[in-house]
């Protein structure tokens, strides 16, 4: 009987393991994504706006496209870091968020977020 009981006590550890690795445990970690993959989209286009009023230039800054944004600002990302845009040549251009700690690269809410999927 007592092996039995030690043998469902490892089953329900394991569980827990399990379930905590395939959930996180902030609730609002998808929204935060999904947040910043809205923002990165609609920035994206306002960056094509502006290059159809800008002979295909890319713009030095995102403060550029502004006006071209619905609410006529530039967002923050969900944590509160500034988006960035990298040029990739003339007309190629790259919109990216650092994740939750605002610097390139990390894993999990680090990770960054780009316009490239």
């Amino acid at each position: 009987m007592l092996k039995k009981l030690i043998a469902l006590a490892v089953l329900f550890v394991l569980a827990a393991i399990y379930w905590a690795a395939l959930w996180p445990s902030d609730p609002y970690a998808d929204a935060d994504v999904a947040k910043a993959r809205a923002e990165i989209k609609a920035l994206n286009h306002a960056v094509k706006a502006y290059m159809l009023q800008n002979d295909d230039k890319v713009p030095d800054s995102l403060e550029s496209v502004a006006p071209y944004m619905y609410s006529k600002r530039i967002p923050k990302d969900p944590w509160g870091n500034l988006y960035v845009i990298t040029k990739e040549g003339s007309r190629d251009f790259k919109i990216v968020s650092y994740g939750e700690d605002g610097t390139p690269g990390g894993r999990g809410r680090d990770a960054d977020l780009s316009s490239e999927y």
